[in-house]
């Protein structure tokens, strides 16, 4: 018994070296984005959660305080109204940006002639720097007689309006603005989907008398289920994480009415400069998303089953 024990080990032993040597080139090409990965994410958030917890003079800590600083940015007036706008700006990011690139793919795919022209002009948003689009927006929104907006529609005859200062309709006018810079580049992630999916299917559904609307049913959405999965998250991420646009465009007004929570992160930071209570509104917003994702993906795989 022993020495089948004996060999045992020395085959485990002799085999070791051989995975690792045989794994060694992947292991080679991960290591950048590794290391990568590490120091602009894990350090970051690492140090972010110890910087909360002290009190600080800049950034150097001071004091250890618990939870002051998260007690602190609870019972700040913005803070509710902030979280409360960032799932507004999600919700509204779901209601008009999300199907958008799915049907622009859908038309361009459809297309043709000239497809070529429509990739180049759906993309063309997303190559205008993020502050010069907004810039931009806030100009064509401008209240008063001044705003583009308002002057093509004084031409018909409707009256200027407030636009961004009303705080019914900032957040969507805002979400309005993210979806026409990122929407093209959406667009063509689900265009190189559907071009990967077998044109067999299509043709099946056409003999069995499928029109284009039982297509996109029945063939289209089964076959880019898991990119819409993936996209959908990632949409979200990136909408809770809202920071320019509403600075830019609106300071967070009228009213708190387009404030977000990276905002409020903001103004901790660059404003106030407690750096210690800007980190944790990010280790909060950090927990608000590990906890949206978990909760996805549970109900993902809920209906998987």
């Amino acid at each position: 018994m022993g020495k089948v024990l004996q060999v045992s080990k020395k085959t485990r032993e002799l085999k070791i070296p051989g995975v690792i040597k045989k794994n060694m080139s992947g292991w080679l090409i991960m290591a950048p984005t590794l290391i990568l990965f590490a120091f602009f994410v894990w350090e970051p958030l690492l140090a972010s959660i110890r910087l909360s917890l002290y009190s600080a003079k800049g950034m150097r800590t001071v004091e250890f305080v618990g939870l002051k600083n998260y007690i602190d940015v609870f019972h700040h007036p913005d803070f509710f109204p902030a979280v409360r706008n960032t799932f507004s700006y999600t919700i509204w990011s779901l209601l008009i940006g999300f199907l958008v690139p799915i049907i622009m793919a859908v038309i361009i795919n459809e297309m043709v002639h000239a497809k070529g022209l429509f990739r180049v002009g759906i993309y063309f948003p997303n190559i205008v720097p993020g502050l010069a689009t907004v810039m931009m927006w806030a100009f064509i929104f401008r209240p008063g007689k001044t705003g583009v907006l308002n002057i093509i529609l004084g031409n018909i005859g409707v009256q200027p309006q407030v636009w961004l200062s009303n705080p019914k309709i900032t957040i969507p006018l805002i979400v309005l603005t993210m979806t026409w810079k990122g929407a093209g580049a959406t667009a063509l992630i689900y265009l190189a989907a559907l071009q990967g999916i077998n044109p067999e299917l299509y043709e099946a559904a056409i003999i069995d008398g499928a029109g284009i609307w039982k297509r996109i049913v029945h063939v289209t959405v089964p076959n880019l289920k898991n990119l819409i999965r993936s996209l959908l998250i990632l949409q979200v991420i990136s909408v809770f994480q809202i920071l320019y646009e509403p600075l830019v465009m609106t300071n967070g007004g009228p009213n708190n009415a387009s404030i977000s929570i990276m905002q409020l992160v903001f103004k901790y930071a660059f404003e106030k400069f407690d750096y210690p209570k800007a980190a944790a509104v990010s280790v909060i917003i950090s927990l608000f998303l590990v906890t949206l994702t978990a909760v996805y993906n549970k109900f993902s795989k809920e209906q998987d089953i």
